[in-house]
């Protein structure tokens, strides 16, 4: 998943791990060489001159430019944006890396804060866009087609047009942005600095929550204790980050006249309100026959009466317990890229031998995976926790086929690349499924395929079902928030109140789970992000089928949908696919692939 800038390379030898073999460590060298790189000033410097010329050149004048003279305005703050996003990437994956040091973090508030400043007077530019004629502005755009290029990028911007404040409030709130940063930074040392004990073990989140899928029950129920236990003793820190970020955000979406708290991410995601909606009414209908069902199964194959959240993510009693180094890790996602288009391993090779991946789990480095695709004159870095773990090995091929999309992308600019959250999953869910499919493939028993059925099945829940769970919760958060403070019990019962719906019957619920959406980090980076992981993992389900019914010319229809970023709405890039999002059938067919593989275990149970 597609995350701010994140974390550095200062050592040079890569950490390695007895089991796992050497696995690599960045190097941003192609960014910045050091902090302290002169290189970093001279950037600074340029960009407050930068913005302050761009300014001076630009603001109370755009309705009277022409369409060259556009194109030149466009094209210098696209300049602005590709200088801002290489320092900030740079200080963002240090830190990320390892978010408990206060050199790092001071760093990054620091380029942050100075970026602001530089920024703010450029705000200018998107509130006279707005108030442009639309007339005037498609005359411009079909007076010049490399202006043209860039229809997507106003049309975005003019969507937040009813939205839009005074040129004065604009500014301020620009300048504000830095203290919303200060609270997601709080959220993250704070999550990167917990201390479980497990097993006579203390270690960070990341270890901990690995534990949840250990093949000894009781080392699983231990960390799902000592989660709640942490989590419990920290619940007020929490609550209050939550408090303080949705109440900020009402604030500004009801001065901005926004109808819901979702509208913001929707518009930024570029995909209508009721194509979402018609996602989430399509996947809660689904619950008994996805996740209820499938549980329900895994009740039986674990022998239990009831499962307990510590059961969630069990292994299978047939799995062997394997753990896979990274070189086999590597193959397994190379041989499965290079299996649908060779061009899709040469993209990725690049990744394991350039210090573009950073796979070891460190102590204070923040927790889950995500690629960053920086700027498009360098190149992406993927950020993993690998342990090793099968699961991981599709993160692997999750985070890599981001990066891959990136990389294709990047061709289009720094306005045009960046893909709205919506699509930007298609590469990562596809690059997983292209995995899956080749070790099904592979599998040389009943067992070991009922094995991987299980495990994508599982994976797919997670993806699907649990990230529109996650959805409501925030929906309901958001608006829980409006009718005044919530206490972190409040918060609780939220959560409570969707996990038994989407989990099903087969669960019950230790004390202290109601916590658990404590250590969620999209809903504070990201506020209602999750539902774009549901978008693509029934977008690339769709896309598959088509794939496999009319394999003829899809690599290339694919490929040119990966390069055209964000340069296309997503009814233009599904269509060559025979693909529409906004029918609610399209959904089914997706979910329906699910359904199928859970058909497929039951029939191996008869």
């Amino acid at each position: 998943m597609i995350h701010l800038p994140q974390p550095a390379r200062d050592a040079s030898a890569p950490h390695g791990d007895k089991d796992l073999g050497p696995l690599p460590e960045w190097d941003l060298s192609d960014l910045y060489t050091a902090p302290d790189a002169p290189e970093i000033k001279r950037d600074l410097d340029w960009l407050e001159d930068a913005c302050a010329r761009f300014a001076q050149d630009y603001e109370g004048k755009l309705a009277n430019l022409s369409a060259d003279e556009m194109l030149d305005c466009v094209k210098r703050n696209e300049r602005i944006s590709a200088v801002a996003g290489r320092i900030m990437s740079f200080a963002g994956l240090r830190y990320y890396q390892q978010t408990t040091d206060a050199g790092r973090a001071k760093f990054l508030s620091d380029c942050q804060e100075k970026i602001t400043n530089y920024t703010t007077p450029l705000v200018f530019f998107t509130l006279e866009l707005n108030r442009l004629d639309d007339s005037h502005l498609d005359a411009l755009l079909a007076q010049n087609a490399e202006l043209g290029r860039y229809t997507r990028v106003f049309e975005r911007i003019r969507a937040m047009k009813p939205y839009q404040l005074s040129d004065e409030l604009e500014k301020f709130l620009h300048d504000l942005g830095v203290v919303g940063d200060a609270w997601e930074r709080l959220f993250d040392e704070t999550i990167a600095g917990l201390e479980f004990v497990v097993d006579g073990e203390t270690l960070g989140i990341e270890g901990t929550l690995n534990f949840l899928t250990d093949p000894d029950r009781d080392k699983r129920e231990a960390a799902a204790h000592e989660l709640a236990r942490v989590l419990g003793d920290n619940r007020h820190i929490f609550a209050r980050v939550h408090n303080t970020q949705t109440k900020e955000k009402e604030v500004m979406d009801r001065w901005r006249g926004m109808p819901s708290a979702q509208t913001g991410r929707h518009l930024s995601n570029d995909v209508e309100p009721e194509v979402v909606e018609a996602l989430r009414n399509a996947v809660v209908a689904a619950y008994p026959k996805l996740s209820h069902r499938y549980y329900e199964l895994k009740r039986k194959w674990l022998g239990l009466d009831k499962m307990q959240v510590w059961d969630r993510n069990a292994p299978l009693p047939i799995e062997e317990p394997k753990t896979v180094d990274w070189t086999t890790a590597r193959s397994m996602v190379m041989d499965a890229y290079s299996g649908f288009d060779p061009r899709m391993a040469e993209l990725a090779e690049p990744f394991f031998d350039k210090g573009w991946i950073d796979a070891g789990v460190k102590p204070g480095k923040a927790p889950g995976a995500f690629a960053h695709p920086t700027v498009t004159d360098v190149h992406p870095y993927v950020m993993l926790n690998y342990l090793g773990k099968p699961r991981d090995v599709m993160t692997l091929a999750h985070e890599l086929g981001h990066g891959v999309h990136q990389v294709l992308a990047a061709d289009q600019g720094e306005m045009l690349s960046a893909t709205p959250l919506t699509l930007a999953e298609t590469a990562s869910v596809f690059g997983e499924m292209l995995t899956f499919r080749k070790l099904l493939e592979g599998a040389a028993t009943q067992g070991e395929r009922k094995t991987l059925l299980a495990g994508k099945v599982e994976d797919m829940i997670n993806t699907v079902v649990r990230q529109i769970a996650f959805y409501d919760f925030e929906c309901k958060l958001h608006e829980a928030r409006r009718g005044g403070e919530l206490t972190p019990d409040d918060i609780n019962d939220l959560w409570m109140s969707v996990q038994a719906e989407s989990l099903g019957p087969a669960f019950e619920f230790m004390d202290g789970y109601e916590t658990f959406w404590a250590y969620i980090p999209h809903f504070v980076h990201s506020p209602f992000y999750v539902y774009a992981y549901a978008f693509g993992d029934g977008l690339v389900n769709a896309l598959y089928a088509v794939y496999r019914e009319s394999p003829d010319g899809f690599e290339e229809k694919y490929f040119e949908m990966l390069k055209a970023g964000g340069s296309k709405h997503h009814s233009e890039l599904l269509a060559p696919f025979g693909l529409d999002a906004s029918d609610p059938k399209f959904w089914d067919k997706g979910l329906s692939m699910i359904s199928s593989m859970i058909d497929e275990l039951e029939a191996m149970e008869d």
